[in-house]
């Protein structure tokens, strides 16, 4: 029987809804070669560059780091850092190069690089923390890799959630997919560059936290809206959350938490009770 995370968490039936990783700015930073299970802790970057990142992140609410590659890209090619902001309101990429990582120590992070139109693609492929997302990762980048561009598609460092592998995120829309199959990436990715939402791959929007993402899956499920645009949150009350169609018509969901399946979180974990938010339109 197969011991790997994600089939176990597969087959116990654990809800992919309200699981995405929640950051409004995010630091992607082009890092050849091997990483780290921890690229947020020390000896991941030269010393002076760590120090950098570290201190953007401690003052930048909402903020997450992730390491990106791209198999195949030119040693003499100068290493990229993309800073995004990945809000509901609406996002932005900013593209800096960097001669070498120290350069991080001498740029301000907060308005450095050049405005990118368009969005990038991260699949997790982060093989040193988790051996589901280096196997089922690596086979959704090759499925995209003729589809998008050199610098719109990354591999990833790790996004959470391994048991959810093949995992795929969509900036700046901040969109999260799981289980995603190759088969299927291609179309799970061209909706996302398109503003729409496949429900059944959907882990939720990073903007939003948990809780928000539970009743936003109940709402788009229970209406059909599927476009990014299409609906806004308008409160959150406690375990209840009000969303607004783009018609204007407001759709509420109450939120509890459950005990869910028993799984592993990740490969060689013990299987244990997932707990997962329930969300019903009421």
């Amino acid at each position: 029987m197969s011991r790997r995370c994600s089939d176990l968490s597969r087959a116990a039936g654990v809800p992919l809804s309200a699981s995405a990783t929640t950051a409004e700015e995010w630091l992607l930073l082009e890092v050849r070669g091997s990483w780290p299970r921890d690229v947020s802790a020390e000896g991941g970057l030269p010393q002076e560059a760590y120090e950098a990142v570290t201190a953007w992140l401690a003052d930048t609410p909402r903020s997450r780091l992730q390491f990106i590659r791209r198999p195949g890209r030119s040693s003499s090619d100068r290493s990229l850092a993309f800073v995004v902001g990945a809000r509901e309101s609406g996002g932005d990429v900013r593209r800096i190069e960097l001669v070498d990582q120290t350069d991080l120590a001498r740029v301000d992070l907060d308005t450095a690089g050049e405005p990118v139109d368009g969005s990038l693609v991260l699949v997790c492929g982060h093989g040193s923390r988790d051996a589901c997302c280096a196997l089922r990762g690596t086979a959704v980048f090759g499925a995209l890799a003729e589809r998008l561009g050199e610098e719109e598609l990354w591999i990833s460092s790790h996004q959470g959630g391994h048991r959810f592998a093949a995992n795929v995120l969509v900036l700046p829309a901040g969109l999260h997919f799981g289980r995603v199959e190759p088969g299927e990436a291609p179309f799970v990715v061209a909706r996302a560059l398109a503003k729409k939402i496949e429900l059944g791959r959907y882990r939720g929007r990073t903007c939003f936290e948990p809780i928000v993402q539970a009743a936003e899956q109940a709402v788009r499920e229970a209406t059909g809206l599927d476009g990014v645009s299409e609906l806004e949150l308008a409160k959150v009350e406690g375990s209840t959350v009000r969303f607004r169609s783009w018609e204007g018509a407001e759709h509420t969901a109450v939120v509890e938490e459950v005990a869910g399946p028993v799984a592993p979180a990740s490969c060689g974990a013990d299987p244990e009770s997932q707990g997962v938010l329930r969300a019903r339109v009421v």
